[in-house]
């Protein structure tokens, strides 16, 4: 039977679901690496949103009659994986804190691409309570990545320069 727009959305939810897993595992490495408290703080608060967008994600797999499965996520694990070189290489330097958020944006991009992708599949699915849990986590997403600009913006780039 031919694959559809069902069938992708299902697949791109066990890929994001992987990558909020793994997001979940990093975050509190990040923070206790990040040397300003701004970031620290906005690594933390982001663990705890990531925990949510977890749960939503869980809400969503029973909307659509789908068990909650993760599928690797190849692209997360490379920005994982290079997080954790910065943090190899750039330890007790200024410039540690630039190359952390740094990382943490690539993966908010990522986060927005594959949520605002899903969003748009979900509203045209008609799948209404999917798209509205979608778009709260769409929503939180952009937040954290503007806040994490602000944070290189007025702090961390000044302090890594």
């Amino acid at each position: 039977m031919p694959k559809n727009l069902n069938d992708l959305l299902y697949e791109t939810l066990k890929d994001i679901y992987f990558a909020e897993k793994q997001i979940l595992t990093a975050l509190p490495r990040l923070a206790e690496a990040a040397q300003a408290t701004e970031l620290r703080e906005a690594f933390q608060t982001h663990a705890t949103q990531t925990a949510t967008h977890v749960e939503r994600l869980e809400q969503i797999f029973d909307i659509i009659d789908k068990p909650a499965e993760q599928k690797p996520c190849k692209a997360i694990l490379g920005i994982i994986e290079e997080g954790k070189e910065v943090m190899s290489e750039f330890e007790g330097t200024a410039a540690l804190d630039a190359g952390l958020l740094a990382g943490a944006q690539a993966v908010e991009h990522y986060e927005i691409s594959r949520y605002g992708t899903m969003l748009a599949w979900a509203e045209r699915l008609g799948l209404d309570e999917v798209a509205a849990l979608l778009a709260e986590t769409l929503d939180e997403e952009e937040a954290t990545d503007e806040l994490l600009s602000e944070i290189a913006e007025t702090t961390v780039n000044a302090e890594a320069a």
